[in-house]
């Protein structure tokens, strides 16, 4: 077997002719390629012309839905707060003893200047001397629901109103007292029972 020599690799050095494009017909377009119309944005490839008045959605999807009617919330008013009648303390109470009486009048000047505390400690020393005076228990109510303690007020209260025994208007206010300090605990059905009570002296 023979074997012969291959010849020499000449590489062509013609150039080359570019392909000119055909010209499109007249009315043909390119495929795949969607004509827009003036005054509208480019189309996607499949996505539907939108209509006047539309605007178009990032996600190819036309934001027509109609708006929602929201009707606007009616709050209705709270209801009105239930009148509390307006409490006024007894004045005139049954003639007191004279060392009782001055430690009386003593507690009241302070309560008038406003030294509560000092009208608290004379009344008690009244007590001290007449423990089963009515008008000093109601007197003493009167000073702890001025000084804001209507627990303490309603019960020296119920208490001034189990000594009055015969005195109708000190058994009365002491009950309008009870029902003042009910009230400023927050106890308004507590309240109308003791004024109900009130009522019939």
């Amino acid at each position: 077997m023979t074997t012969q020599p291959l010849q020499e690799f000449v590489p062509i050095t013609a150039p080359i002719e570019a392909l000119e494009p055909e010209p499109l017909i007249p009315g043909q377009e390119e495929q795949g390629q969607v004509q827009n119309q003036p005054g509208q944005e480019p189309l996607i490839p499949g996505q539907e012309p939108l209509a006047t008045g539309q605007e178009a959605s990032p996600f190819g999807q036309s934001n027509s839905s109609p708006a929602l009617n929201i009707e606007p919330m009616i709050v209705a008013p709270p209801p009105p707060q239930p009148r509390i009648p307006a409490f006024a303390p007894l004045e005139t109470f049954s003639p007191l003893s004279p060392a009782v009486n001055a430690l009386a009048l003593a507690a009241n000047k302070n309560s008038q200047s406003g030294n509560i505390e000092s009208a608290t400690t004379t009344i008690e020393r009244a007590i001290r001397i007449e423990p089963r005076n009515a008008t000093l228990y109601y007197k003493l109510a009167l000073l702890k629901l001025k000084d804001s303690k209507p627990r303490l007020a309603e019960d020296l209260a119920k208490k001034a109103a189990i000594l009055a025994n015969n005195d109708t208007p000190l058994k009365k206010h002491s009950w309008l007292l009870v029902a003042r300090a009910r009230e400023m605990q927050g106890d308004l059905n507590g309240g109308k029972e003791a004024r109900a009570k009130a009522n019939k002296f």
